[in-house]
């Protein structure tokens, strides 16, 4: 049985609408993805990454994840202008309050392929769209929920390592999106603003001048009164019982658990097995995805060794099948919806797999250092993490092992997907796509993109390449939010900032001495002599 959350706990994506000789992708008034209809298939995945909706555009989303768009923002921009000051009810104030939650208020993406343009900039920041529902005959409310750009596309950044937050790389992950920051933001302002409903509809009004009167009449009536009727529900707890996640990483396993209304670890506060949101570089390689290695194809192989000259199209699709099954957690999808959707997730696959690039490294390499680099990975770490050719665009990835083991990392992640869940997932409707598996260990992914994804280990628990290598050198905390790298280091800069750069969303303070962020493990490499480890992070830089 699925359960509905009690507060909306993400933001929505539209679906899109086919026409003979294009597809358009809407996300929010007049902009969209528009993908050429000689395009080819990785296309219209590219887009569909972009602005698919995977069934979170629905009247049961907006009972759980989803939320009624301009009446969350009005209410962000209120808690805005009262805590930060403002120079009045602008779109800028919700933008800024969105921005310190990690989004991405007028990111445009650079890395769409051709034959995918977006026709103008929207309104939401990038994954975050939206669109409009009629919970009841004769009402209108516009909705929004989280697509799959939300936490995969991240920032890019200049030779110096700064970034650019309105320059946004999709598959690169967003390590400043904070959803336990947002979850709790957007409560305390509906909280807020639920005090005095005129006021708040009037300032949605103002932020939203061509609302019509049915919309303000349904927020008044119907949308209002319901948010009022959740709060008091809630209460002065926390809007959800587990840890939500921090810049860059999400909780997928526990939001599952409270999909299925299955119990938590410690009753929900010690549930936090957050995992650092991926870069997707070469991701189609897994044989088994999620951190653990939980979901495989059934009847499959779940740690089957792959080359390149080996890699079946079949394969490719029965993992996409499995990643349609995100939106639930993520989404608020019912999995019997989530199941329509499993094309949309084949298109995305053929993306990745076929035109997807990590963004290059934007710093000069030395090739000589990294060519003896080459040779220190081949012998210390392709065995796990796969073995890389020089091609004429960098190392590809030629084989990858699908290795699995104990590394004496933190466990807790690995203990939170239970057997219990895995049986959940097993007998429902997904049964036939998903072999579930609690499986205690952890699968080593390939290192494709790693220089742009700091932090590291499934828990993002290192800060940087260079501390990975050196365990000893492993700070017990740092922060993590709107930073600057370091691409000497591979990693986040000292305290996330570089010269004067000013982090673009809220700083958050990591400790790896909370339940689920141990730094310790993975210790392959340490002993390496310090001009090999230097070798080996120029090698990293080109992956």
């Amino acid at each position: 049985m699925i359960r509905k959350w009690t507060i909306g706990a993400g933001i929505l994506v539209l679906a899109g609408a086919f026409s003979l000789t294009q597809v358009t992708f809407t996300t929010t008034g007049d902009a969209a993805f528009v993908v050429d209809g000689a395009a080819p298939r990785a296309a219209r995945g590219a887009a569909a990454f972009a602005a698919e909706s995977f069934g979170g555009l629905s009247v049961s989303a907006l009972e759980s994840h989803a939320i009624p768009w301009k009446l969350i923002t009005a209410a962000l921009a209120l808690r805005e202008i009262r805590e930060q000051g403002s120079n009045g009810m602008t779109m800028e104030a919700a933008n800024r309050a969105l921005a310190r939650f990690g989004f991405l208020p007028g990111a445009t993406p650079v890395n769409l392929p051709e034959g995918v343009t977006a026709s103008a900039e929207g309104a939401t920041p990038l994954g975050i769209t939206q669109g409009t529902l009629a919970p009841l005959p004769g009402a209108k409310v516009t909705v929004a929920n989280l697509g799959c750009a939300a936490c995969h596309a991240g920032v890019t950044y200049d030779a110096n390592g700064l970034p650019d937050p309105t320059r946004a790389w999709l598959g690169t992950p967003n390590t400043s999106l904070n959803l336990e920051a947002y979850v709790s933001g957007l409560t305390a302002a509906m909280r807020s603003a639920a005090e005095d409903p005129s006021a708040w509809i009037d300032a949605t009004q103002t932020l939203f001048p061509t609302m019509g009167w049915r919309e303000r009449q349904t927020l008044r009536w119907l949308i209002i009164p319901l948010v009022r009727q959740r709060l008091k529900a809630i209460g002065n707890g926390p809007p959800l019982p587990f840890p939500n996640g921090h810049p860059g990483a999400t909780n997928g396993v526990a939001a599952l658990k409270h999909a299925y209304n299955l119990p938590f670890l410690g009753g929900g506060k010690a549930d936090a097995g957050v995992v650092s949101i991926p870069e997707l570089g070469d991701r189609t390689w897994r044989s088994a995805l999620l951190s653990d290695g939980s979901y495989a194809p059934p009847g499959a192989d779940r740690w089957k060794p792959v080359r390149k000259e080996e890699r079946l199209l079949e394969q490719r699709d029965d993992l996409a099948a499995i990643t349609s099954f995100f939106s639930v957690p993520s989404m608020g999808v019912d999995p019997e919806n989530a199941v329509a959707y499993v094309s949309a997730a084949e298109d995305i696959f053929a993306w990745l797999d076929e035109t997807y690039r990590p963004q290059p490294f934007p710093a000069t390499i030395d090739t000589d250092r990294a060519a003896r680099g080459a040779r220190v990975y081949a012998e210390n770490c392709a065995i796990c993490h796969g073995t890389y050719r020089t091609g004429s665009s960098g190392p590809e990835l030629m084989e990858f092992p699908n290795w699995a083991g104990d590394v004496g990392t933190d466990p807790l992640r690995a203990e939170a997907f239970t057997p219990a869940l895995a049986e959940a997932v097993n007998s429902g409707v997904y049964g036939d796509r998903i072999s579930a598996k609690a499986t205690g260990i952890y699968a080593a992914p390939p290192l494709t993109g790693l220089w742009s994804s700091a932090p590291y280990l499934h828990n993002g628990s290192v800060p940087s390449v260079w501390a990975l290598l050196n365990p000893a050198e492993r700070p017990k905390r740092f922060a993590v939010g709107g930073h600057a790298l370091d691409l000497t280091l591979l990693g986040i800069a000292r305290d996330g900032i570089l010269g004067d750069h000013l982090p673009f969303s809220e700083p958050f303070l990591i400790d790896t001495r909370e339940p689920g962020m141990g730094n310790g493990g993975h210790v392959f490499g340490a002993t390496l002599n310090q001009s090999d480890k230097g070798a080996l992070l120029e090698f990293l830089k080109q992956l």
